[in-house]
């Protein structure tokens, strides 16, 4: 309706710009689907560029033959109202003028037709990256869960083999354990309380395990009301805490635990007593990393980079960890 007024208006005849759009439309519109559903799926997508040229100009040119004669036979013999002149047959400037005319009108389809491919295209990207994400983040959840209950499981093997009283108040903190990560795991954020509460019935475990060898402190201050955290994101420190600092060489093991809310920010610190000239198999190096390369993973995937600050300090004595982060 557009181009019968636009050219009807021109030519002063309303009649013939509607026959001639009427004849022309289904004829761009053919174009311009063959070149979006056939010609670059097969030959520009699959780098065949002179291929796909010489296509084009012959589509083109079998379409000026095909409007030009119509357009005579069905519509007018004045096939040219608005050119220069009128033309004698198929004249130079009548197909230059045409066959450019319609390149137009395809391309500016396509361009519709790729811009709309490209959004859709990067709608899918993203939708998949975000699954990736979430599920890698499942994944390093879960995969803290079995790391921690095989520690705590040694610590019961130990009592059972001594023929301890302690191994049945073992066995109910860690089913305590077991219950909240049954649904901590779950969520991607966990109630900062109950991340702690799961730290300090680790630490109990811990204390039955090593008697009066162990020595902790913890210290929690600030207001945990309404404040979240990525769940399990603080046990690994607390592991590594234990499987450093409870060495034959060292005696008394002594951990310092301060976590502190001010504001939007938590800052969890630990620190414990490491044995003099520490050295471990290579295998014994890799199981205590995999803790902490989890957290720093986690940290990368589940918040932005302005949102917490790790540092781990190592001297000859001890081995600290500080992590502020946003809760």
């Amino acid at each position: 309706m557009f181009n019968t007024i636009r050219w009807g208006s021109y030519f002063d005849d309303y009649s013939y710009s509607l026959k001639t759009n009427l004849l022309g439309f289904p004829i761009h519109m053919t174009l311009a689907y063959l070149n979006v559903y056939y010609l670059m799926p097969k030959y520009v997508y699959k780098k065949k560029y002179f291929s796909y040229a010489g296509l084009v100009v012959l589509s083109l040119f079998v379409m000026l033959l095909l409007k030009y004669y119509l357009t005579y036979y069905l519509v007018s013999t004045d096939v040219w109202p608005e050119g220069p002149e009128e033309p004698n047959g198929l004249s130079f400037n009548y197909a230059i003028q045409m066959m450019l005319g319609e390149f137009y009108v395809v391309a500016f389809v396509t361009a519709i037709k790729v811009t709309i491919d490209w959004l859709g295209e990067n709608s899918r990207f993203n939708d998949l990256e975000k699954r990736q994400l979430a599920t890698e983040l499942r994944f390093l959840r879960t995969q803290v869960s079995p790391h921690f209950f095989f520690n705590t499981l040694n610590n019961i093997y130990a009592l059972t083999l001594n023929k301890s009283d302690k191994a049945p108040e073992v066995v109910l903190k860690l089913s305590e354990l077991m219950r909240y990560l049954l649904y901590a795991t779950k969520k991607r954020k966990q109630d900062l309380a109950l991340e702690l509460q799961c730290i300090e019935n680790y630490i109990d475990l811990e204390r039955i395990r090593f008697n009066d060898k162990l020595k902790v402190t913890v210290s929690v201050q600030g207001n945990l009301k309404n404040k979240k955290i990525a769940p399990m994101l603080l046990v690994p420190f607390v592991e590594n805490s234990f499987k450093h600092g409870t060495n034959d060489q060292i005696g008394s093991v002594e951990i310092n635990l301060k976590a502190r809310v001010e504001g939007y920010f938590l800052t969890f610190e630990i620190q414990n007593n490491r044995p003099p000239n520490q050295t471990k198999t290579k295998k014994e190096l890799k199981s205590s990393g995999i803790g902490l390369n989890n957290v720093k993973k986690r940290l990368e995937l589940g918040y932005n980079p302005k949102d917490y600050e790790l540092k781990i300090t190592k001297t000859n004595q001890h081995y600290k960890v500080r992590l502020k982060i946003k809760v």
